[in-house]
């Protein structure tokens, strides 16, 4: 996700233990956050503490930096001062803790997460409410257009050839280019092509930082000469929603020389509009669910599964690399979907009773219904099929591409957004009806993931990702990118540290789909549903 996605938590609680004789407890949360890949916790935060009461809502907020693609877990301890002592002894009360992903408080409806609180034996401890928002900083996107009226001829042969440069101001005076318009050839009355550009970028947010704007005639050996500047505000351009606004362009080497100099043309605003820009989150508080479904390669090129070498065999010690990966990306993604129940897949089998080769049956072998419960129900299932399948071949995408495609193409209204994670070891023998199945899926609301495990060499897959050659199948280009490759021996740790680089392997995967997700939603111009009002 983008760094700095800031998201503020609120924290109440609800029917705490009483543990003070006198009058009600006295609480304060402090919030601890994990270590990324350690079992450490960190003190990150506290609330204020409030005096006698057993339901707080508290004032002081929390603010933490949110990336969809890593496990952010946090550990809320709620404890009480004890009257008077506390002041002398620092004396508290343990009232219990809850534990909870920053994903969990996101994913949820409308961003509001209610969990028990735990620890204190034999007592219930009550609960704790958490509300995640995500600060605005200043997202909002503008688009203008301007065009300017007898500008000074600067070229000896014909008219000036204006463009127009726009720099805002930092906090030290001095200026940063921030956008330059298009040259428009041999005219005194240029109209530039409206443009669009984020807020920040014009004012850093601030509506009434200077936003200076020089007018130079274009040069072919880039010595472009400066024919005027003006200076506005982005309060100011707003206005402009109501009225044209013209601004004198004044040259001041001009000004100072000549005495009846008024100025060297005008410059107005045509049009001034501005867009909310949406993110990730906006969608997931708006109740977009992430659907996720797996499909695993049962192709006999993996050996065989008892077998010590195989890419499926699961030691009593390790899991295989297939239920490595599958658990890395599963348990961030479940965050995100309210039922937890993911259809399951595997290709390049023969499946009991008769042996018939397929390339999409349910690990759980229910036709009628695939979904299993959690990712510890995808794993249950997908050891279980190793039993019963012979591994067999081809290696053929495109089949359970199509599925999810068909379930994706149901609901496009941007309630539901669908994942496939595909963990495969690798030659893939449909890649022209792969090609198809991805060009055609690439309109619709889905992302697929492909992880690739064991040694082979994975060029398909990279030409399948499309991050450098936008991925084409008969003359048809892929709408937008939908798909993200890794190997997964990139993330074997030497160390055997599993929990660190399956942490880098799930941040590197899901990295795009917050942007996948967007860029469906933009093109087809679906905006995040309002959390109801409570």
């Amino acid at each position: 996700s983008v760094p700095g996605t800031k998201v503020e938590l609120t924290v109440s609680c609800r029917n705490l233990l009483d543990m003070d004789t006198f009058s009600k407890s006295d609480p304060v949360v402090v919030l601890f956050v994990q270590v990324s890949g350690s079992s450490e916790w960190k003190e990150f935060g506290r609330t204020e503490v409030i005096d006698n009461t057993l339901n707080p809502d508290f004032v002081r907020k929390f603010v933490l930096d949110y990336y969809f693609e890593e496990k952010q877990n946090l550990r809320f301890d709620v404890t009480a001062l004890q009257g008077l002592t506390a002041l002398f002894f620092g004396a508290q009360d343990f009232l219990g803790q809850a534990f909870v992903a920053l994903g969990e408080v996101i994913g949820s409806q409308r961003g509001r997460l209610e969990r028990p609180l735990t620890g204190v034996p034999g007592k219930r401890c009550g609960t704790i409410l958490l509300l995640a928002e995500e600060l605005s900083n200043c997202r909002d996107i503008v688009t203008m257009q301007l065009c300017a009226n007898k500008l000074d001829k600067k070229d000896f042969f014909g008219k000036s050839d204006p463009f127009l440069v726009f720099y805002r101001s930092n906090e030290d005076g001095t200026f940063t280019i921030c956008h330059k318009t298009e040259v428009v050839k041999n005219t005194l009355n240029p109209v530039w092509q409206p443009f669009t550009i984020p807020v920040r970028a014009l004012c850093n947010g601030d509506y009434d930082r200077t936003v200076k704007i020089d007018v130079y005639d274009w040069d072919r050996d880039g010595s472009h000469d400066f024919i005027g500047e003006f200076a506005t505000s982005y309060r100011e351009l707003s206005r402009a929603q109501s009225q044209f606004t013209v601004y004198e362009v004044l040259n001041p080497r001009k000004k100072c020389k000549k005495k009846k100099y008024v100025n060297s043309g005008t410059v107005t605003l045509l049009s001034f509009s501005v867009e909310s820009e949406f993110t990730f989150v906006d969608y997931i508080r708006g109740g977009t669910q992430l659907n996720f479904t797996v499909a695993i390669d049962f192709t006999a090129s993996n050996g065989l599964p008892s077998q010590p070498t195989s890419l499926h065999y699961a030691s009593p010690y390790q899991l295989s690399a297939y239920a490595l990966a599958l658990k890395a990306v599963g348990e961030i993604i479940q965050d995100y979907d309210s039922d937890k129940l993911f259809p399951a897949y595997g290709f390049g089998a023969k499946v009991p009773p008769d042996g018939k080769i397929s390339h999409q049956f349910p690990l759980n072998n229910n036709v009628e219904n695939p979904s299993c419960a959690g990712i510890e129900g995808v794993l249950e299932s997908y050891l279980q099929s190793l039993r019963t399948v012979q591994l067999y071949g081809p290696t053929n995408f495109a089949p359970v591409i199509n599925q999810v495609a068909g379930t994706a193409a149901q609901v496009t209204d941007g309630s539901q957004y669908h994942v496939l994670l595909i963990i495969t070891d690798g030659v893939i023998s449909d890649m022209l009806q792969t090609k198809e199945a991805i060009v055609t899926a690439s309109s619709l609301p889905m992302s697929i993931i492909i992880v690739g495990v064991g040694p082979a060499e994975f060029e398909a897959m990279e030409e399948l990702d499309g991050d450098e050659v936008r991925l084409s199948s008969r003359g048809r280009y892929a709408e937008r990118d939908i798909v993200q490759f890794v190997p997964f021996r990139d993330y074997v740790d030497d160390s055997g540290n599993q929990v660190l680089s399956m942490a880098r392997l799930a941040k590197d995967v899901l990295a795009e789909i917050p942007e996948q997700l967007l860029s469906y939603m933009k093109t087809r111009d679906i905006k995040p549903r309002r959390a109801d009002p409570e």
